[in-house]
């Protein structure tokens, strides 16, 4: 059996073996082992192929956007919680979200829904313009603590309404709404640079969404790509 198809209590049992258990000190260069093998099974063995998304797997410390107690797991192939009922993704859907906004050095990146930070940081790698908006204060400046103290200094964090954006770092190469909608917020269209790419799950809250790609051409969103997935809903104006 490979890391790809463990489930969470043999993902557990293989950190344990590794020295790292709920109460052990965290080694480095098991978490490390761990990080490479969760990139070469549950990553590019599923067929993400983009050097620098892999590369920025590879780099960003996952254990470090979970709750101290989960960190063990934090390479599993599953989401995790984070507090607040939130959740950080599976990081096969992190990795594809980013391969599917094809961001290049340069690139304005808009991220709607922080959460842990975990997105934002691997967005870093791949660019040094990140704004990342999540309506929960409190979650928000847990990452934006997180990012500066892994040295991601130059993404810009704040507490908001991710319907509305970020009008004011306004217009961005690509978009990702980590957090289910049931339609793409006009803001978001509004903001998204010609030929840019917008990556958000559609759906209903508590049910299979469909998560999609976008590319914004002459004025309008052109759909590219699907998938099913679950997220957890964006917080919607009003409620």
């Amino acid at each position: 059996m490979n890391i790809k198809s463990l489930g969470l209590a043999a993902v557990a049992l293989l950190a344990l073996v590794m020295g790292l258990g709920p109460a052990a000190a965290q080694d480095a260069d098991s978490y490390q082992a761990l990080r490479e093998s969760m990139v070469a099974r549950q990553i590019q063995g599923r067929g993400i192929s983009d050097a620098r998304v892999l590369a920025a797997m590879n780099r960003v410390p996952r254990e470090r956007f979970v709750p101290e107690r989960l960190a063990y797991l934090a390479y599993g192939d599953h989401p995790l919680p984070i507090g607040s009922r939130q959740t950080i993704s599976q990081p096969y859907i992190v990795a594809l979200m980013s391969e599917w906004a094809q961001i290049k050095p340069g690139d304005k990146v808009l991220e709607v829904g922080t959460g842990s930070g975990y997105q934002a940081a691997v967005l870093a790698e791949l660019t040094d313009q990140v704004w990342s908006i999540d309506i929960r204060p409190e979650l928000a400046a847990k990452a934006a603590s997180t990012l500066k103290a892994l040295g991601y200094l130059k993404v810009q964090v704040k507490s908001g309404d991710g319907y509305l954006g970020w009008p004011e770092a306004a217009p961005f190469d690509a978009i990702l709404v980590t957090a289910a909608a049931t339609q793409v917020p006009p803001a978001l269209t509004q903001q998204l640079k010609e030929g840019g790419r917008l990556v958000i799950p559609l759906g209903p809250a508590g049910g299979l969404q469909i998560l999609t790609r976008y590319r914004k051409i002459q004025g309008e969103l052109k759909e590219e790509a699907r998938l099913p997935v679950s997220f957890v809903p964006l917080v919607e104006p009003g409620k």
